[in-house]
């Protein structure tokens, strides 16, 4: 038999009400009895007293015993209308959670009012939101990994099955084809198997005090070929202040060249890249703006997670696998900083921001 939450409440209101009342109504029974007594003992003698007594103290207890028994009446009725108007709310939202555990992420909660129910409401509708994007991004990340995984075993097989018929030389041409694909699918699930060490709590950084301006360095002298090779220029500008941090090196060097690599595979050739470092007080600000084809505005929300693309007619030669954001974004977080880009479509280019706390 399930507990409805109304008739508790109901059963907790009107078992107080009553306990109060049958504590005052026996109460003033003991101490009217006490007091009739009292008056019996001093008027002993007269005539037709006693019976005058005992009819008054009969009628005193009468009206006491129905005007307890009224009030409980009236509690019951009172106590149950208002628990069911507090409870209404709180059993739909229950039945709304045990919908949203079944798959249904469309229910929502009627809400009215701004007190904490109504708050718990909102709460509520903003999980079901919150949920709907998390399944949405769960099905896009299998989905995005099954084409990962399926596309280099696809065209392994076909090469493979290509050298065994005899169709293909075995020419060290076609072995480094397949050792490419070999490697991709290495580098995919290592991506993935960093990421989810990331997100575990055992997860630590080796923090030190570093000049942030030096990792920055150190972070474009190691992709500047790759610039070359583009031929894409790649500036890098500072207030020349030396700006300290508590900081992970080579994790800040890691989140560098993910931007860098992000920023050069979607800037084209002759494009430019510019990186600057701002002193912000207690905060230090890495600015890094390219040159390339921008970010869609239904895409900017969804771009630091793990598999994204939202270009979906992009190859994975041009468009990556999706990992090096969902890593930027931890490991900034993992620093108590923030990290977040801003485009405005088309070929206006994009812009990544990270913000790192300075040590004071």
């Amino acid at each position: 038999m399930k507990h409805r939450l109304d008739l508790k409440l109901a059963a907790i209101i009107v078992s107080i009400t009553a306990g109060i009342l049958i504590v005052f109504t026996v109460i003033n029974i003991i101490t009217n009895h006490y007091h009739i007594t009292m008056f019996q003992r001093q008027s002993a003698g007269q005539h037709g007293m006693d019976q005058l007594n005992y009819h008054l103290e009969q009628a005193q207890m009468q009206s006491i015993i129905l005007t307890c028994l009224l009030a409980i009446a009236v509690a019951c009725i009172i106590g149950i209308y208002i628990a069911k108007k507090i409870s209404a709310p709180l059993v739909q939202m229950k039945k709304a959670a045990e919908r949203m555990t079944q798959g249904d992420l469309d229910i929502r909660v009627n809400t009215r009012g701004y007190d904490e129910i109504e708050g718990l409401g909102s709460s509520l509708n903003e999980l079901a939101v919150q949920l709907q994007k998390q399944e949405q991004l769960r099905r896009n990340m299998t989905q995005d990994i099954a084409h990962e995984l399926r596309t280099p075993l696809t065209t392994l097989k076909s090469h493979t099955r290509a050298l065994e018929d005899g169709v293909w030389e075995p020419t060290a041409q076609r072995f480094r084809t397949c050792l490419e694909e070999i490697d991709r699918l290495i580098q995919l699930v290592t991506e993935l198997e960093d990421l989810h060490d990331m997100e575990s709590p055992e997860f630590q950084l080796s923090r030190t005090d570093q000049d942030l301006g030096h990792i920055i360095e150190r972070a474009i002298n190691l992709t500047t070929a790759m610039y070359q090779e583009k031929q894409v220029d790649l500036q890098y500008s500072s207030s020349g202040v030396s700006i300290i941090a508590n900081i992970d090196a080579d994790r800040m060097l890691q989140v560098l060249i993910n931007v860098l690599s992000n920023a050069l595979l979607h800037t084209p050739e002759g494009g430019m890249v510019q990186t600057e470092l701002l002193d912000e007080g207690t905060n230090a600000l890495i600015r890094i703006k390219d040159s390339g084809r921008g970010i869609s505005s239904s895409d900017l929300p969804y771009i630091f997670e793990r598999l994204y693309r939202g270009d979906k007619s992009r190859n994975r030669l041009s468009g990556g696998n999706g990992m090096g954001l969902a890593i930027v974004k931890q490991l900034v977080s993992k620093h108590d900083g923030q990290v977040w880009a801003e485009s405005g479509g088309g070929m206006s280019g994009s812009c990544f921001y990270i913000r790192i706390p300075k040590n004071e």
